[in-house]
C-alpha cells in the first residue's frame, strides 16, 4: 500500500519559517511528479509547488503566491520531499498535504502541474498556522 506521510507542520509568527518534509513508501520509488497543496477552512484545496524525479531533472513549479517564498526540494535516495517556507504570511495558514502521481520521463509535459486531480497519492495533511 502506497503511504506518504507529511511532518514539520505547527504555528509561527508572521514573518516565520518552516519547514514540512513527505517521505514517501518503496512503491512510489520511481519516476513521479510530487506536489504540495493546502486547504484552509472554507475553501478549496490549491497547489501550492511541485516537482518532478524523473531522471536527472531539477524542475520546479510554483503557485504564484508562494513564489520567491516557499522551495521545493526533494531528496531521492530518502524518496522524500520538502516544502521550505519562508516569510510565511497569515493566509498561508491551511493543513498542507504531500501528493504524488507516478509519471515517466515520456509522460512527463515538461512541468508538474498543480492541479488536485491530477495526483493519485495523498498524505493525511499537517497544520500550518501562521499568527500576526
Amino acid at each position: 500500500q502506497v503511504q506518504l506521510e507529511e511532518s514539520g507542520g505547527g504555528s509561527v509568527q508572521e514573518g516565520g519559517s518552516l519547514r514540512l518534509s513527505c517521505a514517501g513508501s518503496r512503491e512510489i520509488d520511481k519516476s513521479a511528479c510530487w506536489g504540495w497543496f493546502r486547504q484552509a477552512p472554507g475553501k478549496e484545496r490549491e497547489g501550492v509547488a511541485a516537482t518532478f524525479s524523473g531522471r536527472e531533472i531539477t524542475d520546479t513549479d510554483y503557485a504564484d503566491s508562494v513564489k520567491g517564498r516557499f522551495t521545493i526540494s526533494q531528496d531521492k535516495a530518502k524518496n522524500a520531499v520538502y516544502l521550505q517556507m519562508n516569510s510565511l504570511k497569515p493566509e498561508d495558514t491551511a493543513v498542507y498535504y504531500c501528493a504524488a502521481v507516478t509519471m515517466t520521463y515520456a509522460e512527463w509535459p515538461g512541468y508538474c502541474p498543480l492541479i488536485r486531480t491530477e495526483y493519485f497519492w495523498w498524505g493525511q495533511g499537517t497544520q500550518v498556522t501562521v499568527s500576526s
